[in-house]
């Protein structure tokens, strides 16, 4: 069998780690969100690629579900030590090391999607990782900022890069836009398309509708290519109880107006793109309404409380998948 995975950060990477125990057999091919890539410390980091390529290679730090395992943060702290920020964003000395090779292979003329494939070869995540795109793209939200920190009212309206809005302000002010800066000229990475056109099922895992998958899906040729492939597309809510099950994803569902519902969610996918839903029993009645959308929806147990809850969701969301293919 062949899978291709959307995948952003931790979400993604945790639920692929159930689905390689799932389907142990499986080709599974995880195309990457990159929107979340920044710049730092004249680096190139990709949180989302690192956290599905530590999580897999058994790297990660598993509290807190990025970054490395036994890290240290020295050179953070000297370079706070010189006044170099920015300070909100945690890079650690196992870390850098991945930034540093990314960054002299992309300045030797590598492409993305050949850097990831060297990174992954020290990782050996079991599965192939490719970049949504070798291209340059930053996710960018508008907000409006208070002049100063004790100011009351609105401030200043200015685009900041997605990791400010997510890890320095913690989605503190309302996301008023969110634009994937660069998306709409962007190229899919070599060996995304030739994924998608060859897979036998398409999965959404539980990441971000808006700036994990929906970032993906704004790279021109792949939503068509899903839409075009003939095979079962299954996604996983994120939202449980109308709440996000991890980060704030209601912040920016209500930028783009969703609702932070599991059938909202289900509804900006389409059933243009989305063929099958898998729901938390928490929200077994939203089942009626999104099958009115034409897309076929079941409630199961959707908490990745450990590895073997997440093996019966990647479990659920391939039966679903044969039950759409049959029907």
């Amino acid at each position: 069998m062949r899978i291709v995975v959307l995948a952003g950060g931790i979400g993604g990477a945790r639920f692929l780690r159930g689905l390689k125990q799932a389907a142990p057999d499986a080709d599974i091919t995880v195309i990457g969100n990159t929107g979340d890539d920044i710049h730092l410390f004249g680096l190139k980091v990709c949180p989302d690629l690192d956290t599905v390529m530590y999580t897999l290679g058994g790297g990660i730090n598993e509290e807190q579900g990025w970054g490395r395992d036994d890290e240290t943060f020295h050179l953070k702290e000297e370079l706070a030590a010189y006044g170099v920020g920015p300070e909100w964003f945690g890079l650690g000395d196992r870390d850098f090391a991945t930034h540093i090779v990314r960054t002299q292979m992309l300045g030797a003329g590598y492409p993305l999607s050949a850097v990831t494939e060297a990174l992954c070869d020290r990782w050996k995540p079991g599965v192939r990782l490719i970049p949504m795109t070798d291209d340059r793209v930053e996710t960018h939200v508008a907000v409006t900022l208070p002049d100063d920190a004790s100011a009351e009212g609105p401030g200043e309206r200015k685009a900041i890069h997605f990791q400010e809005y997510w890890v320095r302000l913690r989605a503190s002010v309302p996301a008023e836009a969110v634009v994937p800066v660069g998306a709409e000229l962007a190229k899919p990475a070599p060996g995304v398309l030739e994924a998608i056109a060859e897979a036998d099922v398409v999965l959404f895992p539980p990441s971000n509708p808006v700036v994990s998958v929906g970032t993906i899906l704004a790279v021109p040729g792949i939503r068509e290519a899903i839409a075009d492939a003939g095979v079962p597309v299954v996604g996983l809510s994120p939202i449980i109880g109308d709440a996000p099950v991890r980060g704030m994803a209601d912040k920016v569902l209500a930028a783009v107006g969703v609702e932070s519902t599991a059938a909202a969610v289900a509804e900006h996918y389409g059933s243009g793109l989305l063929d099958g839903w898998l729901v938390d029993t928490t929200d077994a009645g939203s089942v009626e309404r999104v099958e009115a959308a034409g897309i076929r929806c079941r409630a199961v147990p959707l908490l990745m409380t450990d590895l073997e809850a997440t093996v019966r969701m990647a479990d659920e969301a391939l039966a679903l998948a044969e039950e759409v293919r049959g029907a």
